[in-house]
């Protein structure tokens, strides 16, 4: 038997190694539980791979991303097993590893009931205990068709395979472009066949190398994602490498649900959606509309202190302006559909950079107004997929804090420096503080307009700005918007999610393709560079991320109601109002509750309100002309005199810290 050489890339160390012909990968790594695919010359396998010449192998851990797909999708594949033991009617759909978990979609007659995800996930502790071999096996287009001939979804994948990535979400996980694969659930004993699915893999060596799954949730899901066709039942679960850390998950989830933002909104009374406007359209009630209120006017006062010029433009516009800027070609699926009047189509706005550019256009500029700075508080709309709208975060209708900024070549990489630190220390004056960067690129789809050059000197422009910012680099190879590249600021939360907040993009072809002109020092006529910017991506989400940041208990300066009068007795109403119109001449919004409660109940209704802090007074307080604080966290401080009370509310306001 001949022997073969390989290299073993663990990090930065590479090992050499000989080992004879029929090594697995596997075997490379033998008694290493924590290892579940190889990487071979950059492309994932399953450990049974044979190792051949020359091939370069790098370990996956379970803990990696790549690890956890491979993990997840697993047990996607294990659940979809269970269901067809369970419901032997059911057809096939797509099962792909997601964030955190995975899901597969079904088609059955019946939707899936809670009791049945029990069931399911009994019968799958059942298949995880047999130890099932995942093994990999490549068929030709004609024997998969033959192999999958009832499982009508499979045969269209089949159908479409290089370009089922594209056609439908999570295709990848099942076919490629290259040679298709089937993977037999082998019986542990025997080799015999218990299931098959076409997938790509790679898979875990085994069922019992997945070690902590639950079934989350089902719900009604479009094959293909097309309300065209099919309505399947898709399960959502997830699976973790350790018992502890999916108890860890679970707990997670829980807080979220505290936190979230469409709960919190009804509970606080901050906005709805009211059936009648349509699905993903707010209302703010009045405590919301003041927290919006203090957002936006913060954000003003920094952006007029930045040099910013504010500007309104309109919510519709005739048709051409999108043809101009090249979003009616490029980004119609996200429009809502024309109206037509005068004999013209006219479209709602789904961005105001066009409107921008008219602004610049409409006379003449010098080389001595740029850069020039414009700044809209602008609601777009945007045609969301039913399926996508999710409260605040994901709206048909939102406020975007829009600035678009004009200026030279040279002075691109100032202002962009400036502009990254501009958004980022404002980003913390709200409260957020964890970020990361991710630079989003073009790759090579047909989709991006503009010449190799101009793309490469804006990625640059962006890479070394965010360089400097001394945060980590994230690349997104393909994600940039159609017209530049962009960078993203990435902020987690008070419970360790990520958010996408502020994006800025380098364009050098809208300028040109509204033919935007200065004239420079030389007198010759230039065209600017543009760079978009929206600081919260818009007011809406941007509420929601801070909703859901701070569990509903917001920062004095951002507290729809900042303080609350207790009053021990109806006797001590009117020196609480006394108190409140004091406060309020100083700017502060102070209520009393004058209401027929207990003194405890209104204590529990401003916890509920979450207000952050509670004025009590009593006859003590009223004849040394003092009240007493009670916050949040419970605790109390007595016998502050009124005016150092309402200065310590003040202070707090002032520096926007949290209480």
């Amino acid at each position: 038997m001949s022997d073969v050489r390989v290299i073993i890339q663990r990090d930065s160390e590479r090992e050499e190694r000989v080992v004879t012909t029929g090594t697995t990968a596997a075997a490379l790594f033998d008694g290493d539980r924590s290892i579940v695919a190889a990487r071979v010359g950059g492309q994932l396998k399953d450990l049974a791979y044979e190792v051949a010449e020359g091939d370069e192998v790098e370990p996956v851990e379970i803990t990696s991303q790549d690890g956890l797909d491979i993990l997840r999708h697993s047990t996607a594949h294990v659940m979809a097993q269970a269901v067809q033991e369970l419901f032997p009617e059911a057809k096939l759909g797509i099962g792909p590893p997601i964030k955190d978990g995975f899901y597969y979609d079904f088609d059955v007659e019946t939707p899936f009931h809670p009791d049945d995800l029990k069931r399911i996930e009994k019968k799958m502790q059942e298949i995880i205990k047999r130890g099932q071999k995942f093994s990999r096996r490549p068929v030709t287009d004609e024997a998969a068709r033959e192999e999958l001939a009832a499982e009508p979804y499979k045969l269209e994948l089949i159908g479409l395979k290089g370009s089922a990535a594209d056609a439908a979400e999570g295709a990848s996980a099942e076919v490629g472009a290259g040679e298709l694969t089937i993977y037999d659930n082998l019986d542990a004993k025997s080799g015999e066949l218990c299931w098959r699915d076409l997938c790509r893999g790679p898979h875990l060596p085994t069922t019992r190398n997945i070690p902590a799954f639950k079934l989350m949730r089902s719900a009604a899901a479009y094959w293909r994602g097309s309300e065209r066709n099919p309505q399947l039942q898709r399960i959502y679960g997830t699976a973790w490498p350790t018992k502890d850390e999916l108890k860890a998950y679970l707990d997670f989830l829980v807080e979220a649900e505290k936190r979230d933002h469409r709960k919190l909104g009804s509970e606080l009374d901050l906005f709805s959606f009211p059936d009648e406007l349509g699905s993903g359209l707010a209302v703010f009630h009045p405590k919301g509309g003041i927290i919006r209120r203090e957002m936006e006017a913060y954000s003003r006062k920094r952006h007029e202190e930045a040099d910013y010029e504010f500007v309104n433009t309109p919510h519709i516009t005739k048709a051409k302006l999108f043809e101009t800027s090249g979003h009616l070609p490029h980004y119609m699926e996200g429009m809502f559909p024309p109206m037509e009047f005068e004999g013209q189509d006219y479209y709602l706005k789904a961005m105001n950079c066009p409107m921008h550019n008219l602004i610049f256009k409409a006379r003449g500029r010098s080389y001595r107004e740029l850069p020039l700075r414009l700044f809209e508080f602008g609601t777009v709309y945007r045609y969301e997929k039913s399926g996508v709208v999710h409260g605040l975060t994901r709206a048909r209708g939102f406020t975007q804090d829009d600035s678009h900024i004009y200026c030279t070549r040279e002075q691109a990489p100032d202002e962009l420096d400036s502009l990254l630190t501009f958004v980022l220390d404002l980003l913390r004056d709200y409260g957020l503080n964890d970020f990361y960067l991710e630079l989003s690129t073009r790759d090579d789809s047909d989709k991006f307009i503009g010449t190799d050059e101009q793309w490469a000197e804006a990625t640059d422009l962006l890479r070394q700005a965010a360089e400097k910012q001394g945060l980590e680099l994230v690349m997104d190879p393909g994600g940039a918007a159609y017209y530049g590249p962009k960078i993203s600021v990435q902020a987690k939360d008070a419970i360790g999610r990520t958010w996408q907040m502020s994006t800025i993009q380098v364009d050098f072809n809208q300028p040109a393709r509204f033919e935007l002109e200065y004239t420079a020092a030389d007198g010759s006529r230039q065209q600017p560079i543009m760079l978009h910017r929206a600081l919260f991506g818009s007011i809406e989400r941007f509420f929601a991320v801070l909703l859901e940041h701070y569990a509903g208990a917001f920062p004095v300066w951002l507290a729809p109601v900042q303080a609350v009068g207790i009053p021990i007795g109806d006797s001590h109403v009117p020196y609480l109002e006394e108190f409140a119109a004091e406060a309020k001449a100083k700017g502060l919004r102070v209520d009393v509750d004058s209401s027929s409660d207990r003194m405890q109940k209104k204590i529990r209704n401003a916890q509920r309100a979450k207000i952050p802090f509670m004025i009590i007074a009593g006859d003590d307080d009223m004849a040394a002309g003092a009240v007493s604080f009670r916050y949040r966290d419970g605790s109390q401080k007595n016998g502050i005199p009124k005016a150092e009370a309402i200065a310590e509310i003040l202070d707090a306001v002032e520096r926007r810290i949290q209480v």
